[in-house]
Parts: C-alpha cells; sequence; structure tokens
C-alpha cells in the first residue's frame, strides 16, 4: 500500500502529517474500490459498518475512518483537531512564544529524570522532582517509614553495586523532598502504566493521603498517546505531546485515590499477596486508576511460577536463549524489552540484578546458564542455556531444586523452602 510506510515512519516519532494522511486516505480508497484483500481486512477490524457496502460505493470518508481508527481516534475530524493543535503547538515552541500552563507554585513529581528537560521545552515552570525508589523489585515489608527507607537503600546500594553513602543520600533527599511537598499550592504527579510506575504511585497515594495537604493534587497516568504507535513510556514524548497530555489526562486526584493507594500500598508490603491478587484482576478493582490492576498482576507474575518456579522475568530470559541464543546480556535485555515483556518495567541495573539473582545456586548445580569472562561489563557477557536451564524453562524440573538465594516480590520473601506462594501463569491467579 503506497504511502503506509511514510506514515508509520511519522508515528514513530511521534508525528501525524494531514497532508500525508489525505493522500493514504485516496490510495486506501482506490484499494477499497478495487476490493483488495488487505484493504477489506482493514475495513473490517476498523470500520466494520461499512463492510456491507459494494466496493463502487465506498467514499474518501471511508478510508479517512479507517485511518483515524488505526492511528487511535474515533473519527477523521477527532484526528484532524490534534493535528491541528500539535501543529500549533510546535510553533509556539519553536517561535519561543508560548503559554505557561503550570506556576513557579507547581510541583512535578516524576519516578525518573526522563521527561524533566522536556517539561522545561514545553513551557512548564514549576519545580520537578523525582522519587524513584523502584519498589518493583527487592523487599517491601510492612515496616516504619525509618526503617523501610534503610531497608531500601541497603537493597539498593547492594543489588546494584552502587555506592552506598551517595545512596543513603540519594533517598533522604528524595523522602524529605515529599515530606516538604506542603510547601506548594499544586501538585501534579506523571506516571504511566507498568509496575515501577505504579507501585510507586500507589505510595505516593498513601502518603499524600495521610498528610491531607492542602495543595491541589492531579494525576497524569496514562498508557497511550494517539499519535504513538508503541507507547513505552512518558519519556519518549515531545514537547507538544506533553502538552497534549497536560491538557487531555490530568485528572484530580480524591478521596477515592487516596483509599485506593492506602489499600495497594498495604497490601503491596504484607507476606501474603492475596489481597493483592484481588486488586490485580480487573480495571473495576483499582477504580479510579484502572491502569494500576495490569501493572499489580504483573508484578504479581514475578512470584515463582507454579509449573518451575521461575519468575515471568527468568523464563523470558530463558526463552530467548533458547530462541536467540547465545547472546551477550545487553542483547537479551534489548530482546526482552522489544520482544518478549508483556509490560516493560525493568532498567538495565535491575535486569543485570536479574541474572546475577538466577546464578545463586547451591553448590555443584548445573546453572540455567552459562555465562563468559566475568571480567568483561555484564552487558558484554555471552549468556549460553544449559540442559538445565532448557528443562526448567520447559517445566520438566524446578528451579528451586538448585536455587539456594533470596529474592523479594514486595512483601513476599522468596526463597527455596517451598513455603512462599506461587503464581500459576496460564490461570494468572495465586496457588
Amino acid at each position: 500500500m503506497s504511502g503506509t510506510k511514510t506514515v508509520n515512519e511519522d508515528i514513530a516519532r511521534g508525528v501525524l502529517n494531514i497532508d500525508v494522511l489525505k493522500k493514504q486516505s485516496r490510495t486506501l480508497l482506490k484499494s477499497l474500490r478495487a476490493n483488495e484483500a488487505d484493504a477489506r481486512k482493514r475495513l473490517l477490524e476498523h470500520h466494520p459498518k461499512g463492510a456491507h457496502r459494494k466496493p463502487e460505493e465506498f467514499k474518501v470518508s471511508d478510508a479517512q475512518q479507517i485511518l483515524a481508527r488505526e492511528h487511535g481516534f474515533i473519527s477523521w475530524p477527532e484526528m484532524k483537531t490534534h493535528i491541528d493543535q500539535m501543529v500549533l503547538t510546535e510553533q509556539q515552541l519553536a517561535t519561543g512564544w508560548m503559554t505557561v500552563p503550570d506556576t513557579p507554585g507547581t510541583l512535578h513529581i516524576r519516578c525518573g529524570s526522563d521527561i524533566r528537560n522536556t517539561l522545561e521545552l514545553a513551557g512548564f515552570r514549576g519545580h520537578f522532582q523525582e522519587f524513584s525508589d523502584p519498589f518493583c523489585q527487592g523487599p517491601v515489608p510492612d515496616l516504619p517509614l525509618p526503617v523501610l527507607m534503610q531497608t531500601r537503600a541497603d537493597f539498593i546500594a547492594n543489588a546494584y553495586d552502587l555506592d552506598s553513602e551517595e545512596t543513603q543520600t540519594r533517598q533522604h533527599a528524595e523522602y524529605s523532598a515529599l515530606m516538604a511537598a506542603g510547601d506548594y499550592r499544586h501538585i501534579v504527579l506523571w506516571f504511566e502504566h507498568d509496575s515501577y510506575d505504579q507501585l510507586i504511585l500507589a505510595f505516593l497515594l498513601d502518603f499524600f493521603g495521610a498528610l491531607r495537604l492542602p495543595a491541589r493534587v492531579e494525576l497524569i497516568c496514562i498508557n497511550s498517546v494517539p499519535d504513538i504507535e508503541k507507547f513505552t513510556g512518558l519519556g519518549q514524548l515531545s514537547p507538544d505531546q506533553l502538552r497534549w497530555a497536560w491538557e487531555n489526562t490530568r485528572t484530580l486526584v480524591g478521596d477515592s485515590h487516596y483509599d485506593l493507594g492506602r489499600k495497594v500500598w498495604k497490601a503491596v508490603r504484607t507476606s501474603d499477596p492475596a489481597e493483592l491478587a484481588t486488586f490485580a484482576k480487573s480495571s473495576s478493582a483499582t477504580r479510579p486508576i484502572g491502569l494500576m490492576a495490569k501493572a499489580l498482576q504483573r508484578h504479581l507474575a514475578e512470584l515463582p511460577a507454579s509449573d518451575n518456579d521461575l519468575s515471568l522475568t527468568q523464563q523470558l530470559v530463558l526463552e530467548i536463549l533458547d530462541e536467540a541464543g547465545p547472546l551477550t546480556a545487553g542483547r537479551v535485555f534489548g530482546r526482552l524489552m522489544r520482544d518478549k515483556e508483556p509490560l516493560p518495567f525493568l532498567g538495565d541495573l535491575m535486569f543485570w540484578h536479574v541474572l546475577d539473582d538466577m546464578t545463586t545456586l547451591s553448590a555443584g548445580s548445573e546453572g540455567l546458564f552459562d555465562m563468559d569472562d566475568a571480567t568483561l561489563p555484564w552487558p558484554e557477557r555471552t549468556l549460553t542455556l544449559t540442559q538445565t536451564g532448557r528443562a526448567v524453562m520447559q517445566g520438566n524440573k524446578r528451579f528451586f531444586d538448585i536455587y539456594c538465594g533470596t529474592r523479594w516480590v514486595g512483601g513476599v520473601k522468596i526463597t527455596a523452602d517451598g513455603k512462599c506462594p506461587h503464581w500459576d501463569v496460564a490461570r494468572k491467579a495465586l496457588v
């Protein structure tokens, strides 16, 4: 189909061009009138109301409707309005004439620094605060906050091979900044749909709910942007797309949000994940933040699988090595994020911690994979699947027969003693 590649490349860059799309609609109309199989397939998928028409009855509006739906919009007029707004924003950014959406009294909180500079380019003038304790990995037991902070700092320094003193300092600064949030009149929480973000969001809602700040608190929580084909996170958005998220997805945080955060944060920290599994069942269980349910489900999938004791991440690593190995650890990480992981949440150091934990085995045991030269940086070390790794991956052998380490999923301590809860991958349920 002529013109499709151009449009897809624009989408990959976060750009939609109305002239290109008009040309594409005319090309698609010709294909519909010629009754081409691919065009009919697209018609059935995105514009089934038009499927009963004869080929010669199709109009350009039918082709435009298909294109709009393919790009995530309800209709062509809605898509055109969106494009016009984006073009205007780009022009305002380019000329330096841009209305300021927030005030210096606004505090933007994000679980990373990925949008700090882009927010400034988009015209925001408030204060930016990073809070990035990765609760999706390591121990998150039910402890008083000062003790939890120390527990988390110790884990982060040890697991990611970071300087202990620097880690303590950073942790103290981030938590202290939250405690000083009452100095701001307006707080905006910027989050996406994965478990890294959603567990931090649950903590923040519990924290701010307990403080009962006088500030107006708002939430931007998204899993898609209309003109991005594969949305992975806020960090990939351009300045005008951040403005779009601000204008179209921002909601006021109320009592129902705080109540959800309190309940989920409590469930995350317990040694029995049954209550967390209840929240993970459906988006209705985590109203008013429907996206949280799927993130919690992915979090629970890091529990040992009922058939072989592997977490989902561990299982996917072995599948990648079985399908394409031997591969360097860096390439395995790339394939995991790009092709295998259903809801990407790991950073590179977090991934290395997973690999390292997978090699914590009882004496004399064959590992799940062989790893070459330990003097190389970890991304350059080649991993080769072993017979034991293949047997465990296929469910013919249990990982706990050879594993002697300790890891955590929230408040759940994972060891090979058989007492920890398991996750049924097929049923997506605790066993």
